[in-house]
């Protein structure tokens, strides 16, 4: 009987912490995330109450870095079992949540009830920085142990896939985890069972000539052994009211309907079946992972949500096959098949084994929790893993509609689309029958992607061969790819010319051929990385055949020969173990005796905010509530680099139900930005740039009206790359310039001259709170309240301001905290900050603006791309004796901060390395790309690694180990930069000495050089590497700082200062040194916000010393007002700090105070060429060890030791922090993160699914940190030093330990020595620099004669 639909609404029940939720009108298109976070009706008891739960957070949208993670629970009303996963919010329709439960982190634990363990674990351990990503973690690791009370460690890391930090380094966030583990918690360095405590005696012994002594204990940033157990009966339990719904309607259909989809759930195949013949273009929605990522424009007025039917769940045996229901998800199909795996003999389950090799790294397991296998397979995305691997080994697809049941192979032409192959369009997919596989069955599978977990493949593929029993004769042969074509492909063709073969190297030749000529990638493919493509296949291929033969020697050893050494190194995956950590720092209570116990100056003290970031109750911009009358914002961007405007037609937009108004330039009352304009007049100079805005009752509705504005252009000539730059003369600036020495006499002298040159691409900030304002605008005198996420209030205010023609005491400015920032948040915040002030001036309403991620990262820029060329002079021994070398930045559109990046650059190019007659020219190209900006190091990045790329060159050209000769160019003792400014090098040689120490260097180059000999397809790299870094700025203005503490007659103190916290924990810095210097405890002390109104002129919080330079405000506050209480005490010198207080405020002496720091006096004289350009210098060595795979350019971080020269740190675990943080930064920029532009200058890269920041997988296995013992810093406050970018430079350790392997690869293939490498050193470099017969094999595209996807604009 056909369905009578259409049906009235049904009611939405789910349950969010504990609390029911009833939904009468529930919208399918509406997603968790956005519901949690937005003003909702919650029903409970016939009562109504708004509820805004804002811990959940948006970082992607689109699933890809588990800031939204949720829990959801579900109960089986078959099974009678309850159900926990993590959940990706931002992608789960609500209406898929009838029956369930959520649970937020609100919902774990909060302050105002009950710290949970995890919460109060992560902080104490110092996991939370910025604290953006924080919520995230804890509900990643929270479902975990719903299901798992003791878990593993590589279960904590594989729940931990899905989730990204940009600012810890995660190092803190898996110690964090330890105390769950069913097995010892402590270090376990090298799996010995031993801990880093146990290593060495409490005391050091006195020092040797040339070594460091430690004076105090090893000490552990936390102990988890504090922390108070687990207890399971404080969970929620599962409503017993859901328990109940289920039973009851097991044979009920849901039915919800919005104003354009109705969603759909039936209880039976039967009906599904009924419905999908009704609605044969219904999509089916399980996870909505697919969906949601591509929804855009379309809509589904229908949508089937199958997930209650049992026969989609199925999971059965028989002697032959497994069968498992198309709803069940991967996560589900993991465990299903390790458990198979577990039972049944080896021989059947070699299917099984390759597709857990793949779900081990598919995605986070919020996807593989939520993603379901039918969907999977259905979607037939071309990067999909498994869709290969079920294919070659014969899986079959369960097909059911009104018209019957059938089978279909899932094969190479099903996944093609082919029509005789394919489901109908009434059919769908019921269950998936994988079969065992055969004695004489070889199945393998294969895949490279930008990240060794949750990332995209760049090529994947599934292989399966079938021998005659007993015989190497193929009997069938099958291969996939994917990642090749908009589909997963079959080398059909080359397999069937290959049956009857014998499996031997003549066949894989042959093999290597057909496929070559059979699967064609053209050199325009989307995706770019054509060539490397193109050797993926046949390099996957040849380990396939090694696989086999290896596979036949174990069935048949007297029979088949062993595999050589050389190429049994190709077998095997590179496979990140579980990290483990270090960090050794000294006590300052140790060298200074006489300081106080209660003294926390120098302590591991917890972020001030750490507890507020686990419990989700740390607010920021977009989490502040929504005000009477808000607004929200969508901005329309130019799809032009450049271009006139001929017109703006807004028509259309302002008749989009709720649009208030459009918002353009000539909407601004005053100056319409400085550098860059906020609205773009007359022409457009990159794609992203703002045009107008749309206003409107809420985000949906604006961004509906921003898609209905037309613009009409009119072309003009880009200019993109720096080459193109180059050639058309186009400069932000004037050449800056450094001399020293005689460069000609120098080069004349030089017993060999060398050039090369340099590329570095550029890289997202990806903070994973995107830009944010929300502006409200006052009732009288035209006054305004700007909360902003920014690193430079003041330039806020100044720019607001401007545009609305006021005085700056007008306008006042708000930040409580910034969840993440990296430079990235200095100057584009005030353009946004006026974006929405001139609507909100306009409209006289509030206005939010909150960045989607693609716009964030379209819109914004990023670190300068850097094109490098050098000329050097060395002599026989390796030292370098003159160089000239021409700097190049990509700046973008506007001057931004170019100039002061590429006066860096040249100032900072030497590094550590004395080079007596040096010429260093640096130029910021001006080209069409959004404005390049400050990133952490500013220029520093780029200058270091180019000046290292000429260490590698000279120690290459001289045969000479890099140790040698960068210890031979190395400062020594006092002596002089470039620029004439003096620095002493002793502890860039204590850090160096202390580096080959405590990494036992030349021990494991030993060890590395000797794994290089008995491997072929794998080796090994080690490089160690020096860094002085100069921390400030080179003016003195920008050191300036103010502070504002006041003391209340209760004795607590209110502290305010112009430093913004970024999650460097400069709050927490600030109380500490109050509590010092007051000699008060840290629970009197607290800290409001940062704001114009009350710390005036502030400069930005940047360049390392933000914290220091306002922390010494805020010391002479509370200098200024300890002198003030100076009789007080002399009167009652044993009284409490209250009756001091108190006693002053009798007397009428002022508890107020302001504090001032002019800042270190720093200057550059440009035309001289010298000055005293930064405050002071510090020190740091690395040295990391890395394995590669040749064949794929796989690899994986093994170790890293950093010695840095931190002085005194104020808190060494925020200072290990922000130096492990910044590190694995680096190590993205350096080895990762690639951002691709079209040739029509539009960015490609705007979000975790395109551009890859490092994740939990990506840190190395052995992480140690050593703050330098026994340094004095005489000019930073308590001889401390800024940690905050330190680390950064030292990632490209990691860099140059990839390029040590390769180089051992060349060598061995008698390849040159003297290659190029470029950065980011990706698998695609790292494979085809380790040129062998497979690079060799396929065919090279001339450049020039095709248009390419992406560009380089380095």
């Amino acid at each position: 009987m056909a369905l009578a639909y259409p049906q009235p609404s049904d009611e939405l029940v789910f349950f969010v912490n504990g609390r029911k939720v009833t939904e009468r009108q529930a919208d399918p298109e509406e997603l968790l995330l956005y519901y949690l976070r937005k003003k909702h009706i919650l029903s409970l008891n016939f009562a109504f109450e708004f509820f805004r739960l804002s811990g959940t957070k948006y970082g992607c949208g689109v699933g890809g870095c588990g800031a939204c993670t949720v829990m959801i629970s579900t109960y089986d009303p078959v099974a009678k079992q309850i159900q926990h996963h993590p959940a990706n919010s931002c992608l789960l329709p609500i209406c898929s949540l009838h029956g369930a439960a959520v649970t937020t982190v609100e919902g774990v634990g909060s302050i105002k009830a009950r710290i949970h363990p995890i919460q109060e674990r992560l902080a104490k351990c110092h996991g939370s920085q910025c604290g953006f990503c924080t919520p995230g973690m804890v509900m990643s690791i929270y479902a975990l142990l719903r299901n798992h009370v003791r878990p593993s460690m590589e279960q904590i890391i594989s729940a931990l896939d899905g989730n990204l930090c940009r600012c810890t380094g995660y190092r803190p966030i898996i110690d964090s985890c330890m105390s769950f583990v069913g097995e010892p918690t402590c270090c376990q360095l090298r799996g010995t069972g031993q801990c880093c405590l146990d290593k060495e005696e409490c005391v050091c012994t006195s020092s040797t000539e040339g070594q460091v002594s430690y004076i105090g204990f090893i000490y552990c940033l936390c102990n988890p052994e504090e922390f108070p157990s687990m207890d399971p009966t404080q969970e929620f339990i599962f409503p017993p009211e859901l328990m109940r719904m289920a039973q009851e309607q097991q044979k009920t259909t849901l039915v919800f309907r919005g104003k354009r989809t109705t969603w759909i759930s039936p209880p039976s195949l039967k009906e599904l079946l009924e419905l999908k013949a009704k609605y044969p273009n219904a999509p089916l929605v399980v996870g909505n992972t697919r969906l949601k990522k591509n929804h855009h424009d379309t809509y589904h007025p229908i949508i089937l949500h199958p997930v209650r039917i049992p026969e989609m769940h199925v999971v059965s045996s028989t002697n032959n096959r497994l069968v498992i229901g198309a709803a069940c998800c991967l996560a589900q199909l993991r465990n299903i098949l390790m458990e198979a795996v577990a039972k049944l003999p080896q021989e059947k389950t070699k299917i099984y084994q390759a597709l857990l090799q793949h779900l081990r790294t598919l995605a986070g397991e919020q996807i593989r929790s939520m993603a379901s296998l039918g969907g999977h397979i259905v979607s037939r995305g071309s990067t999909w893993d498994l869709n290969p691997i079920l294919s070659v080994g014969k899986s079959v697809l369960n097909l059911a509609s009104e018209d019957g049941e059938r089978q279909i192979l899932l094969n190479d032409q099903f996944l093609a689309g082919c029509e005789n192959a394919d489901l109908k369009a009434k059919e769908v997919v019921v269950s998936v029958l994988i079969p065992y596989s055969l004695k004489d069955d070889f199945i393998s599978a294969f895949r490279q992607a930008g990240s060794q977990k949750n990332a995209f493949s760049i090529v994947n593929s599934g292989m399966r061969v079938l021998f005659n029993p007993g015989t190497d004769t193929i009997v069938d042969l099958s291969i996939l790819y994917g990642g090749i074509g908009s589909t997963t492909i079959s080398a059909r063709k080359s397999c069937k010319k290959l049956i009857g073969r014998q499996w031997n190297d003549q066949m894989l030749n042959e093999a290597c051929r057909l496929v070559r000529e059979e699967i064609f990638l053209p050199p325009s493919a989307q995706g770019g990385k054509v060539e490397y493509r193109r050797t993926l296949l046949v390099s996957f291929l040849f380990r396939f055949y090694l696989e086999v033969l290896h596979g036949l020697y174990q069935m048949y050893p007297f029979r088949y020969a062993e595999l050589s050494q050389k190429r049994m190194s190709a077998l095997g995956l590179l496979q990140s173990g579980v990290p483990q950590g270090v960090q050794i720092y000294q006590m300052r209570c140790d060298v200074d005796p006489g300081q106080s116990p209660q003294d926390p100056v120098g302590r591991p003290i917890m972020h001030q905010s750490g507890i507020k970031h686990a419990t989700g109750e740390a607010v920021y911009i977009d989490d502040i509530r929504p005000v009477d009358g808000e607004l929200s914002l969508a901005v329309v961007t130019s799809i032009k680099a450049h271009a006139k405007i001929i017109s703006i037609d807004a028509l259309e937009a302002l008749q989009v139900p709720g649009v208030v108004d459009v918002v353009t330039a000539r909407d601004i009352p005053g100056e319409n930005g400085k550098d860059e304009q906020a609205y773009a007049e007359d022409k457009v100079i990159c794609v992203g740039q703002i045009i107008c805005a749309v206003v409107a009752e809420s985000l949906t509705q604006a961004k509906c009206g921003a898609e209905k504005v037309k613009i009409v252009y009119e072309d003009l000539e880009p200019v993109l790359t720096i080459e193109d730059a180059i050639k058309h003369n186009s400069y932000i600036t004037e050449e800056k310039k450094i001399e020293k020495g005689d460069i000609e006499k120098g080069f004349k002298s030089a017993d060999e001259i060398i050039e090369g040159e340099l590329h570095i691409g550029g890289q997202e900030h990806f903070y994973l709170e995107t830009n944010s304002v929300l502006v409200i605008p006052r009732v009288e005198d035209k006054e305004m309240d700007v909360y902003v996420s920014t690193q430079h209030v003041t330039d806020v205010q100044e720019l607001v301001a401007s545009a609305l023609n006021l005085q700056s005491n007008k306008i006042m400015c708000h930040v409580k905290r910034v969840g993440g920032a990296f430079g990235g948040k200095i100057t584009k915040p005030s353009l946004f900050a006026v974006v929405a002030a001139v609507a909100a001036n306009k409209t006289g309403c509030p206005v939010r603006f909150a960045l989607e991620r693609n716009m964030d990262m379209l819109i914004t820029g990023g670190r300068h791309p850097f094109f490098g060329k050098y000329k050097v002079g060395l002599m026989n021994d390796g030292r370098i004796i003159a160089a000239d070398f021409q700097c190049y930045i990509n700046g973008g559109c506007t001057k931004d901060e170019s100039e002061l990046v590429i006066e860096y650059i040249v100032l900072k190019v030497d590094n550590a390395y004395n080079i007596p007659n040096l010429r260093v020219r640096g130029h910021a190209c001006k080209t069409n790309l959004p404005s390049n900006t400050a990133f952490s190091g500013f220029g520093f990045p780029q200058a270091g690694l180019f000046m290292e790329m000429c260490i590698v060159a000279v120690a290459t050209q001289t045969g000479l180990p890099h140790e040698k000769v960068r210890e031979i160019n190395m400062y020594k003792g006092v002596n002089l930069t470039s620029f004439k400014e003096e620095f002493n090098a002793e502890n860039l040689w204590k850090c160096w000495e202390e580096c080959l120490d405590k990494s036992d260097y030349y021990n494991r180059k030993a060890m590395v050089e000797e794994f290089n000999t008995k491997n072929y397809w794998k080796k090994k790299g080690i490089a160690i590497i020096p860094m002085k870094f100069s921390v400030g700025f080179n003016a003195t203005y920008f050191h300036q700082a103010g502070a504002l503490i006041h003391i209340y007659i209760d004795g607590s103190v209110l502290v305010t200062h112009g430093g913004i916290e970024l999650g460097q924990g400069i709050h927490t810095k600030m109380l500490q040194i109050v509590s010092r210097e007051l000699k008060i405890p840290l629970s009197y002390i607290h800290f409001c916000e940062t704001s114009t109104t009350t710390v005036p002129n502030g400069k930005y919080t940047a360049a390392s010393v933000g914290t220091e330079i306002n922390a010494r405000a805020v010391q002479d506050a509370c200098q200024i007002l300890w002198k003030r209480l100076d009789p007080i005490r002399r009167d009652n010198p044993n009284g409490r700090w209250e009756d001091w207080i108190s006693e002053a405020h009798k007397q009428s002496i002022s508890l107020s105070a302001t504090g001032y720091f002019k800042g270190y006096v720093t200057d550059m004289n440009w035309d001289t060429q010298k000055g005293h350009a930064f405050p002071y210098f510090l020190f740091g060595v690395a040295c990391s060890e890395v394995e590669i795979d040749c064949l794929t350019g796989a690899h994986k971080n093994i170790r890293t030791d950093i010695i840095m020269d931190a002085c005194f740190s104020i808190n060494p675990a925020i200072d290990i922090g922000q130096i492990e943080g910044a590190f694995i930064q680096g190590v993205g920029l350096y080895t990762l993160e690639e951002i691709y532009f079209s040739p029509e200058g539009e960015q490609l890269t705007l979000g975790p699914d395109t551009y890859k920041i490092p994740a939990i997988c990506d840190i190395p296995e052995q992480f140690r940190v050593y703050l330098l013992p026994n340094s004095r810093n005489s000019i930073a406050i308590y001889s401390s030093k800024g940690m905050g970018e330190a680390g950064f430079f030292l990632g490209s350790s990691v860099f140059f330990a990839i390029r040590d392997a390769v180089a051992a690869a060349r060598k061995e293939r008698g390849l040159p020595l003297d290659f190029t490498l470029s950065s980011p050193l990706t698998a695609e470099q790292i494979r085809m620099a380790c040129a062998d017969v497979f690079t060799e094999m396929i065919p090279k595209d001339k450049p020039g004669t095709y248009k390419p996807w992406a560009i380089n604009v380095s």
